[in-house]
C-alpha cells in the first residue's frame, strides 16, 4: 500500500500490520509515486471539478461515479473492468478481501 505523508495515514503502522500489507510513504511533493491515486483524482474530477464541497453531493451520486469508474473497461487489466477482474479473482481465491 502506498500513501501520502498527510496526518490521515499517522497510524500507518497498525493498517500494514492489521491488512498483513507493507505499507509505503511516498516523498512530499512526489506524486508521480502514486500514480494509480493520481490517475484515480482525475478520473473523479471528469465528475467532481475541483474545489468543489464532496460533502455537499449526495450519496446517489457518489454511487454512480463509483460504478461508472469500476465499469469502466482499463487497458492495465486487460480490457475487463474493475468489477470483472475483482469478480475474477475472487472466484479463484486470489483476493484479501471480498463483499
Amino acid at each position: 500500500m502506498t500513501a501520502d505523508n498527510g496526518k490521515k495515514f499517522a497510524g500507518h503502522a497498525e493498517i500494514s500490520s492489521n491488512l498483513g500489507l507493507p505499507f509505503y510513504l511516498s516523498a512530499p511533493f512526489h506524486s508521480w509515486e502514486r500514480g494509480s491515486n493520481e490517475n484515480l483524482n482525475g478520473l473523479i474530477r471528469q465528475f467532481v471539478p475541483k474545489k468543489s464541497d464532496i460533502l455537499s453531493l449526495s450519496h446517489e451520486f457518489l454511487i454512480f461515479i463509483a460504478n461508472e469508474l469500476n465499469n469502466r473497461p482499463k487497458k492495465r487489466l486487460g480490457f475487463f473492468t474493475p468489477n470483472e477482474a475483482f469478480n475474477l479473482l475472487s472466484k479463484s481465491g486470489s483476493v484479501a478481501f471480498e463483499s
